[in-house]
């Protein structure tokens, strides 16, 4: 296994949370999720590699501002999920995406590959990527390591997001990584342990 996993995040004193932008790949090739705001930071961390794909787990403008830009210098596909494309125009209104991800879909880099999880409830269109050859899950904001993620202070559709943990992250391995779209990672087996807790708290905690 060659393939390995880069964090960018733009984390700063401002915005101490920040977006986590995962790069995945080799010395060659690399797809990217969730570029986030900062093409340039995005661009130097890839180098000369190529980029095979931009993926965004979601169509929140903090995650998918600089996906036109770091896609355009290889002339890479953008993938967003269809539901998410109302949010999408919002940040990119004369630029589609140019791959519909759908739930099972795969996507190849390096030696991995990325098998796209639909888990809606943070957005209607909210994907997880779960690579099992390295034992890891992009989780965008379905999870962090606190739970369910919110977006601008509340839950979109809180029973939702909480169903989607359940049915599609909980089934994954328990030493499976959990690499968020923010903040720090965690595993599948410490979500378990916390999942029951989440639930008590219910959409009002935090």
């Amino acid at each position: 296994m060659t393939a390995r996993i880069e964090l960018v995040s733009s984390a700063s004193p401002d915005d101490p949370e920040g977006v986590n932008t995962w790069i995945i790949g080799d010395r060659e090739e690399v797809i990217v999720i969730d570029p986030g705001r900062d093409p340039a930071g995005v661009l130097d961390a890839i180098g000369d590699r190529e980029v095979l794909a931009v993926i965004c787990t979601h169509g929140h403008e903090d995650h998918i501002a600089a996906a036109i830009e770091v896609a355009d210098r290889d002339e890479a596909p953008v993938a967003l999920h269809p539901r998410d494309r109302r949010l999408w125009r919002e940040a990119h209104a004369d630029d589609a995406a140019e791959i519909e991800m759908a739930d099972g879909g795969m996507f190849e880099v390096a030696d991995a590959a990325l098998e796209v999880i639909h888990a809606p409830g943070h957005t209607d269109g909210s994907v997880c990527l779960y690579c099992e050859a390295l034992g890891v899950v992009f989780t965008g904001h379905v999870m962090g390591a606190e739970g369910p993620v919110k977006h601008d202070g509340e839950f979109p559709d809180f029973a939702d997001q909480l169903n989607a943990i359940g049915e599609f992250l909980l089934t994954l391995p328990p030493t499976t990584r959990v690499l968020p779209g923010q903040g720090r990672e965690t595993t599948i087996g410490a979500a378990e342990k916390s999942f029951d807790d989440w639930i008590a708290a219910g959409p009002g905690a935090g």
